[in-house]
């Protein structure tokens, strides 16, 4: 089993799943998970080519954000659509970060990833509420790469 397929059991896989549909209850922004094995350049390169490949850009508001982890390299980022970048700071990104490598520290995975997608979530809420319009219009399956 590689270490992608490690990084989270079976039952952290649905809580990060399910944490992503209750962020986006209230919001019409959508969140994925991105896991890969290694980096091969900077992570957030990375994360914008994986954002890209994953047509996150094509979100109605531009209000698409991803979590990107390199598992063997221990490298994670969040990077986040231009309606969704333009309305918060560089320190809500940063921060974010900051709590979710607390867990990540504490081997605590799933918490990690959980706990920034509420966070995410929170923002996108505020930013982009949920209306009665609004579809998923993103999978919330975390990709493997």
């Amino acid at each position: 089993m590689s270490t992608v397929e490690q990084f989270l059991t079976p039952n952290d896989e649905k809580a990060v799943v399910m944490a992503i549909q209750e962020a986006e209850k209230a919001t019409s922004g959508e969140i994925r998970v991105h896991l890969e094995k290694t980096l091969t350049k900077e992570a957030m390169e990375r994360a914008l080519e994986v954002f890209y490949e994953l047509k996150m850009e094509a979100t109605a508001q531009r209000n698409g954000v991803l979590i990107y982890v390199a598992v063997e390299s221990r490298k994670f980022t969040i990077c986040g659509d231009q309606g969704i970048h333009e309305k918060v700071t560089d320190t809500f990104w940063d921060s974010t970060k900051e709590v979710m490598q607390n867990y990540f520290r504490e081997g605590k995975n799933a918490m990690a990833l959980c706990e920034g997608i509420r966070l995410v979530g929170e923002q996108l809420k505020h930013y982009f509420p949920y209306t009665e319009e609004d579809t998923n219009e993103l999978t919330n399956e975390i990709s493997k790469g």
